[in-house]
């Protein structure tokens, strides 16, 4: 699957992904680390990629004001990676890319809610 990593996303993630096999690109490495967010569900969804991030803002401006889609939430602290980790493993492998492309999904340690965008 095709990831663009939020800058808030731990390091450990980035190696997690990567070694899964999943073609991952920061947004640092794009130079989007300064740009808002909507820029950077913008550039998400022009490289036909997922977002990846930990930063809860998302949530509003995908389901509040009705832009982009395909972001995955990790509810995530140091002390809860790998249970994190684990449950992004299950959603992986259950759902689809283009499913996921087309959610907002939030991963927590002991589960995850798939949620899809009310169309206009």
């Amino acid at each position: 699957m095709r990831f663009l990593l939020d800058q808030d996303v731990y390091a450990v993630t980035a190696r997690f992904l990567l070694d899964a096999g999943h073609d991952v690109v920061l947004v640092v490495q794009i130079g989007l680390s300064q740009a808002p967010d909507e820029e950077i569900l913008r550039i998400t969804q022009e490289q036909n990629r997922i977002l990846v991030t930990r930063d809860r803002d998302y949530g509003n401006l995908v389901f509040v004001r009705a832009i982009g889609t395909g972001v995955i939430y990790l509810r995530i602290l140091p002390n809860t990676v790998n249970a994190v980790h684990n449950e992004l493993a299950r959603i992986l492998e259950t759902y689809s890319e283009t499913q996921l492309a087309m959610a907002f999904v939030v991963v927590e340690p002991n589960g995850h809610r798939f949620r899809r965008p009310l169309s206009s």
